[in-house]
């Protein structure tokens, strides 16, 4: 097939009688998609860079184990950090018509809190175990979550960071503790399906639109969230204030909520943030197979809920 050809073919409008399977499963080399438009007019959203940054944000635990290589991943620590922030500054840009944005680091956040009054928070994932971490930082993350006014969004590490400050423990996803295993985890990793577990829950609305088409039969029929995973821990249980809202079978905390002592604190452990990495990254190409449209979504209401929270002014 020639060059000419193949493009004429894929260039042809799809036919609307295609049979009802979701893409990839109807061999088709394209998905649909939904218009994506700004509906918000504007937030103000504080983004929350995890990540470890300075050697002064390490703990004896990872001066010990990193030796003379701390320099070496920290490096790495800011690499993953630039990727995970702009993801998540991506999908508030091409969600909301005037975004303002800050990122700020973990260890700052109640201060950035106070002077860029946000109305909402949105918390990175991690790269290393916590017990990596600078404990002070962990203490003075967990006094800012008790307290926060402000709705929150956890994502990753971000979830179990917020899981662990209300009192879970962070295992591996064969119930290990993270220094015992280091390597060698088991992981889920790429697209996964995840269950919908209380579909009720705001965070959902619009999730099982009819007129979203084949691309959605799947949730539609079986409470299903087809979302980018990429962890090897998890937390070991519900904290006590928080609501199950999803689960799988590797990891049964995939998603949660807190709506209590005014506070709104929802939590994933999947990464709904990358929405539109591979657009942005190719945005010429047919093939779509990365596209997260349950993430945009949810991260979509998150957004809504946040803007209508009695906190906010």
């Amino acid at each position: 097939m020639t060059v000419e050809t193949q493009e004429t073919k894929l260039n042809e409008a799809p036919n609307d009688s295609v049979e009802p399977l979701p893409f990839p499963f109807n061999q088709r080399t394209f998905c649909r998609y939904e218009p994506i438009e700004k509906c918000i007019d504007q937030a103000r959203v504080l983004i929350v860079d995890n990540l470890l940054r300075a050697e002064s944000d390490l703990s004896d635990i990872a001066r010990s184990e990193w030796g003379k290589e701390v320099a070496t991943h920290l490096k790495r620590e800011r690499q993953i950090a630039e990727m995970a922030l702009q993801n998540i500054i991506s999908n508030v840009q091409r969600l909301v018509k005037e975004p303002h944005t800050r990122v700020v680091h973990v260890s700052a956040v109640a201060a950035a809190v106070a002077e860029f009054q946000p109305n909402a928070i949105v918390l990175s994932g991690t790269l290393r175990d916590f017990d990596y971490y600078n404990p002070v930082i962990l203490s003075d993350f967990s006094d800012f979550i008790h307290h926060a006014s402000a709705p929150v969004l956890g994502i990753c590490g971000g979830h179990q960071l917020i899981g662990l400050s209300f009192g879970a423990r962070v295992l591996t996803l064969d119930s290990q503790e993270q220094r015992a295993r280091r390597d060698n985890r088991i992981t889920e990793y790429q697209y996964r399906l995840v269950r919908i577990v209380d579909p009720a829950d705001p965070i959902f609305a619009g999730i099982d639109n009819p007129q979203s088409g084949v691309w959605q039969d799947y949730t539609k029929e079986g409470r299903i969230l087809r979302v980018w995973q990429n962890h090897g821990l998890q937390l070991d249980q519900v904290p006590a204030g928080f609501k199950l809202l999803a689960t799988s079978y590797l990891c049964k905390n995939q998603m949660m909520v807190k709506q209590s002592d005014g506070q709104l604190i929802y939590s994933v452990q999947f990464h709904l943030e990358k929405s539109f990495e591979d657009w942005n990254k190719s945005r010429t190409r047919w093939e779509h197979p990365n596209e997260s449209r349950d993430g945009r979504i949810l991260f979509e209401n998150f957004l809504r809920l946040a803007l209508r929270h009695p906190s906010i002014s």
